[in-house]
């Protein structure tokens, strides 16, 4: 038995920087395994930073159906598997960010096709950014529950 301090101690008595109890490993290999995680429990994905764009467009009906065909485009690659993140920033910043998406690869080319169909990315409403990123190979899991939990989609 271990106590406290990491080192063994007499049963049923604590060493001196931890408990008696020792702490059992809730690893899932198989989860771990169909989520394409590595030994850290990572992988690689894609950020998309959406950022201002250069169109000009003042006819707020094409600017309506430009949004709408964003929204349904993200939850076309949502359905897909291929975004596990997506949204607006409130507010200003200073780069101009007015969402991000996160993909589920690590390649930057397949990301790029992906964002491009995005109908307000086409018509220049929005620029973008690509950068790789290292997260936690359980993100995807969090979207099984967001349509439990919003009772509208816009």
């Amino acid at each position: 038995m271990k106590g406290e301090d990491g080192k063994p101690g007499e049963d049923g008595k604590p060493g001196q920087n931890g408990s008696v109890a020792e702490k059992t490993s809730s690893f899932n290999q198989k989860l771990a395994d169909s989520l394409g995680a590595d030994k850290y429990g990572m992988k690689p994905y894609v950020i998309v930073m959406l950022t201002t764009g250069s169109a000009k467009i003042d006819d707020k009906t094409k600017i309506g159906d430009l949004m709408k065909g964003h929204m349904s485009n993200i939850g076309r690659l949502a359905k897909e598997g291929k975004i596990v993140v997506a949204g607006p920033f409130s507010g200003k910043n200073q780069r101009d960010y007015r969402g991000m998406f996160i993909f589920n690869t690590k390649s930057k080319e397949e990301a790029e096709s992906w964002v491009k169909t995005d109908p307000a990315v086409s018509a220049g409403v929005f620029n973008y950014e690509i950068l790789p990123w290292y997260g936690s190979a359980a993100l995807p899991l969090y979207l099984k529950h967001h349509d439990e939990i919003a009772k509208e989609n816009p």
